[in-house]
């Protein structure tokens, strides 16, 4: 997607492909996330669409929140990789240190957009760590390599669209009917 790189508001649309194209350029997918969404939401919601939860993941990647955090943590993430920020944060962010926190705080502000549940999804992926936030946390740990603020944001985005289909099956739920788009 080619954008004037003066431009500092961008469209939904916008937004989207740019995080979908930041998050691909670091290994990252939006079925990688789906499926986080999917296997933590099917343990309360019975017989989930898939589709949904892809529409949910898509969605939460058109807005602006997610789009400043997306963008900055992978930055950082690239910076410290590239050994261009200063020491002691080089250090404290590039190993990832437990008693950091700012990249949790990233996951939970992302989060926070769903209220108490959005938290709560989170706080089960950043402990439990399925899938791709495992493999993202794991490569993190390499030479050369540096994901500390990406693994929580996948993880972040993943309980929004857990989060955000629940709240969906809620509401068909209240007014009996079947899957539609909300």
């Amino acid at each position: 997607m080619e954008i004037d790189k003066t431009k500092n508001i961008f469209s939904r649309e916008e937004m989207f492909e740019l995080n979908k194209e930041r998050l691909e350029s670091r290994g990252v997918t939006i079925d990688d996330i789906a499926q986080i969404a999917y296997k933590q939401q099917s343990k309360f919601t019975k017989d989930i669409d898939y589709e949904i939860v892809l529409e949910s993941t898509r969605k939460i990647l058109s807005y602006a929140d997610a789009f400043h955090i997306i963008q900055l943590g992978i930055e950082i993430d690239e910076l410290a990789e590239k050994e261009m920020l200063s020491y002691p944060i080089q250090a404290v962010i590039k190993t990832d240190l437990g008693l950091f926190g700012l990249d949790e705080l990233f996951g939970l502000e992302l989060a926070g957009n769903y209220g108490i549940i959005g938290k709560t999804n989170f706080g089960d992926i950043d402990v439990n760590k399925p899938a791709k936030v495992n493999e993202l946390n794991e490569e993190g740990k390499k030479p050369n390599k540096c994901h500390t603020f990406l693994d929580d944001i996948v993880g972040a985005i993943a309980a929004c669209a857990s989060t955000r289909v629940a709240q969906i099956y809620k509401e068909m739920e209240t007014h009996h009917k079947g899957p539609k788009q909300f």
